[in-house]
């Protein structure tokens, strides 16, 4: 073993050339303080606009109920005189039904009282077809 020798491989004189071992990218986009800027102005903008808008929503919330409180009284009339119409009507379809029948006083009231009792719904819709009363009761709808 001593007679044979292994001859190492060396770099040549001088070195090797030196060579790119970098990544080179290009530079793409915003850097990350610029996102991060772009991103807290477009928040500050959102909330100045939303804050802006519940402004205005306010503002028309308080329209709209200083509106319902003026229109209230001719609401409250309307409603009234379809009520007196409705125990109109009753009554005389009560004296229609009643006529045959002794010591019977149309419109008597059930109440011992002289002051004004707001019908109940029932009472008004009693000598009406069931369907008016649900109506009444609950609102448009087709399954009742």
């Amino acid at each position: 073993m001593s007679g044979s020798k292994v001859k190492q491989d060396m770099p040549p004189t001088g070195g090797y050339a030196p060579f790119d071992y970098k990544r080179n990218l290009p530079k793409r986009g915003l850097s990350g303080y610029s996102m991060f800027g772009i991103g807290i102005g477009v928040m500050l903008v959102g909330y100045w606009r939303m804050f802006n808008w519940n402004r205005e929503r306010r503002r028309f919330e308080m329209e709209e109920l200083e509106t319902r409180i003026a229109l209230m009284p001719l609401m409250q009339a309307e409603l009234d005189r379809s009520t007196l119409r409705m125990l109109r009507e009753n009554l005389e379809e009560e004296a229609i039904l009643m006529k045959d029948v002794p010591d019977w006083k149309v419109g008597e009231s059930v109440f011992h009282t002289d002051r004004w009792v707001t019908p109940l719904t029932e009472e008004l819709f009693n000598l009406r077809p069931r369907e008016e009363l649900l109506h009444q009761k609950y609102g448009f709808a087709w399954y009742v």
